[in-house]
């Protein structure tokens, strides 16, 4: 694994949601009507940003139109140089009265939200939320088709997610620490320019510029997973300037990135567990029929043997443990991904790691021929400068091992290490962990799995406590995030929010 804060969504579903929306009525919240202009007045020397009118074009996707926004490299610094922002956009289908855009980020970071967009929340959100907004997206700075951050070649990057982030002595300490250390340089090198430039603050700054651009008065928004820190990040700039804002699958921006990262990997754990229960009921269960805990024993021991020896998978490329890792944990972010898990386990005991290598490249986003999205690139680099790191050094690192370990006995000791990721990073954090109230900002809806892997439940029962608007919406259920996953009580309180004003109350559960 690389960045243990890679919080986003894993398999998206193509199919539209279908759900209909309850015949509530009434508005018990922010009014979504445009202005002309749609324009609040912009801070100094920022003029020229916020008076933009996106050329559309065609995307070459049909439905989909695609422009370019501008917004400064340096906000302290307006009048220099400038970076474009790729936004996408599927306009309202009607019937009924438009409602704005409805602006959707799929998380990471690094994940890009035009991919999203075309892919899924353009043609896979429920038809009443289609129908009246125009759906859009823009790829974060640093991301995908906004100046994207790059770091390694696609060799340079298989050597990259095969090092051992278990290391049993000094000398594969070292091998690790070169890895990260390499990886940072190879930010540097290739994205200088960009790189100090790339924090969640600057992102949430740029989508208000893509708000005026657009010519709304509010900013309505649906943000998965890292999404929900942006999209909290925007209220607490930006809280009279915001509309309807679904966070799902949140974040805690109040913990700092050892508790944050201690956080996931029980997160993980919790998940783990929950598709080992599930597993051990079913004949084709690789890992036993007797128990969750001896089938994180059995999972462990085939870490173990990967580590010692790596497995076979057709190509050049082995299996090694930290790809197998990281295979498992592409799993935990769906539980419609449980059978594939099972099935490709069952193969790395026999000596085939091609399925577990075929998911753990599903994950870093690595095609066929060997290159790599900047996915992985821009993950550590928002994060690096969102949050002073973890750890700083190996030796930091040893003693905080067991603490991990107790939170998983699986994933424990490579989620400790892989926390070192940032301690080369060659950019001071811009950010900190701090509290986020958003005062005077529309009801926020918080949306909360209560086994998520990646955001684990509590997170977003501190951010609705935090912001003073949340309202804390519950799905009692297994993977990563809730909205459009299948649960007609969640997808009909969220339809009826975006499309009425009107939030869930505080604590629902589904």
């Amino acid at each position: 694994m690389d960045s243990r804060r890679l919080l986003r969504t894993f398999a998206l579903p193509l199919a539209a949601v279908g759900l209909l929306v309850s015949g509530c009525s009434g508005d018990g919240g922010s009014s979504p009507g445009s202005s002309p202009s749609g324009r609040a007045a912009p801070s100094a020397g920022l003029e020229r940003y916020y008076t933009q009118k996106p050329a559309w074009r065609d995307c070459g996707v049909p439905g989909f139109q695609c422009a370019t926004v501008k917004a400064p490299l340096d906000y302290a610094d307006p009048e220099g140089k400038s970076v474009d922002l790729a936004v996408a956009r599927k306009k309202a289908t009607g019937p009924g009265k438009r409602l704005g855009s409805l602006l959707v980020n799929p998380g990471g970071p690094g994940a890009s939200a035009i991919g999203y967009l075309q892919s899924y929340a353009g043609i896979g959100y429920p038809a009443p939320v289609r129908a009246r907004y125009d759906m859009v997206a823009v790829d974060p700075r640093g991301v995908a088709r906004s100046a994207p951050v790059e770091c390694l070649s696609g060799r340079e990057m298989d050597a990259y997610t095969r090092t051992d982030q278990t290391p049993d002595d000094a000398g594969e300490r070292a091998k690790l620490t070169a890895a990260y250390r390499d990886f940072a340089a190879g930010c540097e090198k290739r994205s200088g320019g960009i790189l100090p430039h790339v924090s969640t603050v600057e992102a949430a700054r740029d989508m208000d510029i893509v708000r005026a651009a657009l010519g709304d008065e509010k900013l309505h928004y649906v943000g998965a997973s890292y999404g929900t820190f942006l999209g909290a990040t925007y209220a607490e700039l930006f809280p009279d300037r915001t509309g309807r804002l679904v966070l799902d699958g949140a974040m805690d921006p109040s913990l700092p990135s050892r508790e944050m990262n201690r956080d996931q990997t029980a997160g993980f754990e919790t998940a783990f567990r929950s598709f080992a229960a599930d597993c051990v009921k079913r004949a084709d269960c690789p890992l036993g029929r007797t128990s969750a805990a001896d089938a994180s024993e059995r999972l462990k021991a085939l870490f173990e043997k990967l580590d010692a020896t790596p497995a076979s998978t057709g190509e050049s490329r082995e299996l090694t443990e930290s790809l197998a890792t990281t295979g498992v944990i592409a799993a935990m972010y769906d539980e419609g991904a449980w059978p594939q898990l099972r099935s490709a386990l069952a193969a790395a005991q026999e000596g085939d790691g091609a399925s577990l290598l075929s998911m753990a490249d599903m994950y870093y986003e690595r095609e066929a021929d060997g290159s790599y999205a900047n996915l992985m690139f821009a993950n550590a680099a928002v994060n690096c400068l969102d949050l002073p790191a973890a750890f700083d050094s190996p030796e930091a690192v040893e003693p905080a091992v067991r603490e991990f370990e107790k939170a998983s006995p699986v994933f424990g000791e490579g989620f400790a290490w892989a926390s070192l990721n940032c301690g080369y990073w060659p950019e001071e954090a811009t950010g900190k962990p701090h509290r986020i109230e958003a005062k005077g900002a529309a009801p926020i809806v918080v949306v909360g799995t209560t086994r998520d892997p990646a955001t684990p439940y509590k997170w977003a029962r501190s951010l609705a406590e935090q912001l003073s608007s949340g309202r804390l919406l519950t799905y009692d259920g297994d993977g990563h995030t809730a909205y459009g996953r299948g649960s007609d009580c969640i997808d009909t309180a969220i339809n009826t929010y975006l499309l009425e004003g009107k939030p869930p109350a505080d604590g629902k559960r589904c």
